[in-house]
């Protein structure tokens, strides 16, 4: 016989699906005897908060979703912050969570992690969250959750399976998998009229979002034959070089980055949500100062081209496919972009940065390919700014968007298992990472060589900045936190404590040919030049 959870993890494989975050429970037992096979690798965190980080860490860096096993109740609630922060930005994360029995379900008998209609609680963190009545139903409902992952705004999937079906037989489901919807292509009048438009404008500005990674090689071609600036959020960073003339070194919230903006009569808006946590944290109305020129919006989700700014054409559309149809319809154009960006970046180098500027500078001196995982942390909100790696899919942050506290731990340890063969650097504040800095013990046992950078203040610094800025004194701001290197040793990690540049440099190089993670605590004090 074969059971329903073997026949998913079966399932699973074939549509390529190769790790799972979990830990084992009593209601997850069949799923995990799916495993035996060997075709998916597991890896146990300490936390199911933790499982859900790594599998979005994982998915950053290499596109593709990760599966996460949970039973329900305190398994499926742990992992539901992980799954907020995936749904706010974009990242696919299949989890799976065993339930009670299907005659026991939602009767409120105190049955073990019972949780009254537990999909109804996980479709808030969700793009899908759907219960599995029956076996019958599996490659369905398998083909509904990568058809999300691969022509859909990505995001989390959350599946149900009560204990009963999950043990049931499934010898006769055969697993055939369904084919994947293909992403939409750009209307063609739509496509026209932005060619136009964008022919015709004499101040022309991309702006690029998260959304737009995959096109980056006909973007920046676009650029080059619009003679654009390009504006770049967070989690677009590297589809410019930092040495291009057209890329904006500033983040769009930068006071440069909006000016520009404002100043262009036609801006391109392709895969970003325009939102406050890139564009203007100081957000007050309810749509984005954009200026008056025309917004060309271009977004996978409908949704979203009706959200923070009016366009004056919106375009429901994958980034890649538009970019490659625009490319042929867009004259060459001489309309002084390098002048306006380096002006723009003129601008940005006038303003202080007490240093920030080259810490960023000296990790990719350290490692030129480096992956770099920020939480809530005062150099991760520096990055927009000084931050400027070559390539995309080199930057993450949880600063954005739901704005998690320990995320880039269990993120870099995710990305590690996803690109082996890249430098990854965690950075974290001392304050987030004790909220997930037991899953040093995970990457140890995995035996990954992450460098965990602690950003030492002593303080939930930004949280204090914001009680000076309301003329208060800070409350409840200075967490108390362990000696970082000691603990570290304890899990079986390396430890160091640079006081300079240089040394940072040499710790993050050593931390590479190691097999555990490496945790570099630096102090704020030796990294900063004095405030004001």
């Amino acid at each position: 016989m074969t059971t329903c959870g073997e026949r998913i993890m079966e399932m699973l494989a074939e549509y390529g699906i190769d790790i799972a975050f979990g830990i084992p429970g009593t209601h997850t037992i069949e799923m995990y005897r799916g495993l035996q096979s060997g075709r998916i690798r597991h890896v146990t965190p300490r936390h199911e908060q933790g499982a859900g980080f790594m599998a979005d860490g994982y998915a950053r860096i290499t596109g593709r979703p990760a599966l996460c096993m949970t039973v329900s109740g305190p398994g499926a609630l742990n992992i539901a912050t992980a799954m907020g922060q995936a749904l706010q930005d974009s990242i696919p994360m299949l989890v799976i969570s065993a339930d009670n029995a299907l005659p026991s379900r939602n009767l409120g008998e105190g049955r073990l992690h019972e949780v009254h209609h537990l999909e109804r609680a996980m479709e808030q963190c969700s793009r899908w969250s759907h219960v599995l009545m029956r076996p019958d139903e599996l490659p369905r409902v398998l083909a509904r959750a990568f058809s999300i992952f691969r022509s859909e705004r990505p995001g989390p999937v959350h599946i149900t399976v009560p204990l009963d079906v999950i043990t049931a037989d499934a010898s006769h489901v055969e697993p055939v998998l369904w084919p994947a919807p293909v992403r939409p292509a750009p209307h063609p009048g739509a496509l026209l009229a932005a060619a136009e438009r964008l022919n015709a404008a004499k101040r022309p500005a991309l702006a690029l979002g998260g959304g737009a990674v995959d096109a980056a090689d006909d973007l920046r071609a676009l650029a080059e034959r619009l003679d654009a600036p390009v504006v770049l959020t967070q989690n677009a960073k590297g589809i410019l070089p930092p040495d291009h003339p057209l890329y904006l070194r500033g983040g769009p919230g930068s006071e440069a980055a909006r000016a520009l903006l404002r100043d262009s009569d036609a801006i391109l808006a392709i895969g970003t949500e325009l939102g406050e946590t890139d564009y203007d944290f100081s957000l007050s109305a309810q749509m984005l100062d954009l200026g008056t020129g025309d917004l060309i919006r271009v977004d996978l989700d409908n949704a979203q081209l009706t959200r923070m700014a009016r366009p004056a054409i919106a375009i429901h559309a994958d980034a890649a496919l538009f970019a490659a149809a625009l490319l042929p319809l867009v004259e060459k154009g001489a309309h002084g972009g390098a002048d306006r960006t380096a002006s723009a970046n003129a601008a940005m180098a006038e303003l202080p940065d007490r240093g920030y500027g080259a810490f960023h500078a000296a990790m990719l001196e350290a490692l030129p390919d480096l992956y770099l995982v920020g939480d809530s942390v005062q150099p991760a909100y520096a990055a927009p700014d000084h931050f400027h790696p070559p390539a995309p899919r080199s930057f993450a942050t949880a600063a954005t968007g739901f704005g998690t506290l320990g995320h880039a731990l269990p993120a870099a340890f995710g990305a590690k298992l996803g690109a082996p063969d890249r430098p990854i650097v965690a950075l974290l504040g001392d304050g987030g990472v004790q909220f997930t800095i037991n899953e040093l013990s995970t990457a140890v046992q995995a035996k990954l060589p992450v460098a965990v950078v602690i950003w030492n203040n002593a303080a939930y610094e930004m949280i204090a900045m914001n009680f000076r800025d309301a003329g208060m004194n800070p409350i409840a701001c200075d967490p108390t936190h362990p000696d970082f290197a000691a603990l570290a040793r304890s899990y079986g990690c390396h430890a160091e404590r640079p006081a300079t540049l240089n040394e940072l440099k040499a710790a993050l190089v050593a931390a590479q040919d190691r097999d555990a993670p490496t945790l570099i605590e630096v102090q704020e004090a030796d990294m900063l030049a004095p405030a004001g």
